[in-house]
């Protein structure tokens, strides 16, 4: 606890000492306008500025794509990093020692481990590396390499190798070269392989050219080899490992990341020579998935670095089920994607080698949207019968079920339903017992938590803000009722998150609640509250203080709960007048009226 406790007390001196105008000012040129700054937003293209710096209040907005936090939030966006991560580099750059976390024996022995793993990695790929260089027995690869178009800058910008055949070097090329306890490491990673039976261990990869794969930091992984003559698999990368997940790893994404970063877009191709190919004629924001279809973790992993990506993919049936396959990933992650279909008997690396770069981007260019894409592939394949629509609905059935929130499941389809003319609470129905969920009856009240998040009124957004600026009247605010008012809204998580935070303390700076709340409404909303702070503080002889205001919003409280309570009665009255109870509907009328009657002294 008292680790936790001083780590925050090093994170609020760090943002305190930390000049968020300068840290955003060395990546986005800013002017200053007013009290804030503005700029061009590094998340997202944009020609005429939008983006925010607030120094006051220590806070970044941009109106274009929504984007806004403090500094860590910028580091941690722009840069890639953690918060822990942010928290170091900026305490580096601002001369403040950070307290070290006490890290158990087993975290240690782990680390330890994982180092060790990493040196091997490195250690075979410098081996294949100088073999594929220098060795006499590579004369085949580097023949191969350059049949390819493949040049020696590009060869050594992936780090590119070769691993000899057994006619060449035996069984144990790699294996001879390392000590026991590398071997053992190696083994782990799957670099070496056990005989059965016979004890010792001999070379996974044999007479293949080797792509080391790396993570974003550049540490080495594992390694994808593309065998060199006949034989299958034509592909082969490191097996499952502690520190290789080929579900969570990408091809180039190390090489290519700044130039992603700055373009916000990526392709996406199959290949791993398709990936070095358009990256040598030009076509630098490409990486690759690792021999296997797209998942959902590559697409999360992209997302970090990019705005959309498109598939490029043969024209044949196995690239139209590969760019299927991917739509519900980029639904999930809120990503949009497009897939470009090459002519038949053409791979990426083929076309743009004979087409060119410019070919090549007029297939961007007309690159379809993926939903509409698997839309017109299903209507191709089915038809717009009866049967078809059914048969059609199937298929989009799994896109659906992919919506990261229902307002996105409710736009799929309402667009879907348009397009293959079925009336969208049809649609909704059939999608509904397809997937074994429940369908709401027309007397079933939906309550307002349940996906749907009801517009703030303008008292409402008042106690909000009231609430966001002056946090040491929470207390009183939330005994008069304030969760009660805002139910249902977008305030409502406010309050719960504001509540959280003032857990054991009595002060909480507007910032932290904006760090605190992820993208979305309730993010976007304080940000604007935090937006028009600067007029709150240009200052009014006239204004109200702050004990005035709340004393307003506590009557308004009040007046809103007697309100709902003369409805309620009012709901009950109408009931018991059925049943023809008279002595209840006098308690209820009596009871009724005078909360009417405090409702009308608060009037006036």
């Amino acid at each position: 606890m008292r680790y936790q406790q001083s780590r925050e007390d090093m994170a609020a001196q760090v943002k305190e000492q930390a000049d968020i105008v300068k840290i955003i000012g060395e990546c986005v040129s800013l002017k200053k306008s007013g009290a804030r700054f503005l700029g061009l937003c590094p998340f997202h293209g944009e020609k005429t500025p939008s983006f925010t710096v607030h120094p006051a209040q220590q806070f970044f907005h941009c109106f274009g794509c929504g984007e806004s936090g403090d500094v860590f939030n910028f580091m941690m966006k722009y840069y890639h990093l953690d918060f822990l991560s942010a928290l170091k580099e900026l305490a580096r750059r601002y001369q403040i020692v950070l307290p070290e976390r006490p890290r158990s024996a087993e975290d240690e022995k782990r680390a330890k481990r994982h180092r060790l793993l990493y040196d091997v990695n490195r250690k075979a790929a410098d081996i294949y590396r100088k073999y594929l260089l220098e060795a006499p027995g590579a004369e085949a690869a580097r023949g191969y390499l350059d049949s390819r178009g493949v040049i020696p800058e590009i060869q050594e910008k992936f780090h590119l190798g070769y691993a000899p055949s057994t006619e060449t070097m035996g069984w144990e090329f790699l294996g001879r070269q390392l000590s026991s306890e590398e071997k053992q490491l190696a083994e782990e990673l799957g670099l070496l392989v056990r005989k059965e039976g016979k004890g010792g261990t001999y070379d996974r990869f044999r007479d293949r050219i080797l792509f080391p794969i790396f993570d974003i930091s550049g540490q080495i992984l594992g390694f994808g080899g593309r065998i060199l003559g006949e034989g299958q698999p034509k592909y082969m990368n490191s097996p499952e490992s502690p520190i290789f997940s080929k579900s969570r790893s990408l091809l180039g994404l190390y090489q290519q990341k700044d130039i992603l970063r700055q373009m916000r877009r990526a392709v996406l191709v199959e290949g791993n020579f398709d990936l070095i190919s358009l990256v040598q004629r030009g076509c630098r924001n490409v990486v690759a998935p690792l021999g296997t279809a797209l998942t959902r973790e590559q697409v999360r992993l992209l997302k970090r670095y990019v705005t959309e990506a498109t598939l490029l993919f043969d024209g044949d049936a196995a690239g139209t089920k590969a760019a299927v396959r991917a739509v519900p990933h980029f639904f999930a992650e809120q990503m949009t994607g497009r897939v470009a279909l090459l002519p038949e008997g053409h791979d990426p690396d083929t076309f743009v080698r004979q087409e060119g770069l410019p070919a090549l981007q007029k297939l961007f260019d007309k690159a379809e949207s993926l939903p509409e894409f698997v839309l017109a592939q299903l209507i191709q394949e089915h038809g717009l019968s009866l049967d078809g629509k059914t048969r059609i609905i199937e298929g989009i059935q799994p896109l659906i079920e992919a919506a990261s929130s229902p307002l996105q499941r409710s736009l799929i389809i309402s667009h879907f339903s348009e397009k293959i003319g079925i009336p969208a609470q049809q649609m909704e129905k059939l999608i509904g017992r397809g997937s074994g969920q429940q369908e709401v009856q027309p007397h079933e009240k939906v309550k307002p938590r349940d996906g749907y998040i009801a517009p703030l009124a303008s008292a409402q957004r008042q106690l909000v803000s009231f609430m966001l600026f002056y946090p040491q009247y929470f207390d009183s605010l939330s005994k008069s009722g304030l969760r009660e008012c805002l139910a249902g809204s977008v305030g409502e998580v406010l309050f719960l998150q504001m509540q959280a935070l003032l857990s054991g303390r009595s002060e909480v700076e507007p910032e932290e609640l904006l760090s605190a709340l992820p993208e979305g409404a309730e993010r976007n909303l304080v940000a604007d509250l935090l937006l028009k702070a600067t007029e709150r503080s240009g200052g009014n002889a006239l204004s109200a203080t702050p004990e005035e205001e709340l004393a307003d919003l506590l009557e308004w409280l009040k007046r809103f709960q007697l309100q709902q309570a003369s409805e309620n009665l009012q709901q009950q009255i109408a009931t018991i007048v059925t049943v023809g109870d008279g002595v209840e509907l006098q308690r209820l009328v009596m009871e009724k009226h005078e909360i009417d009657r405090q409702i009308q002294g608060l009037s006036g």
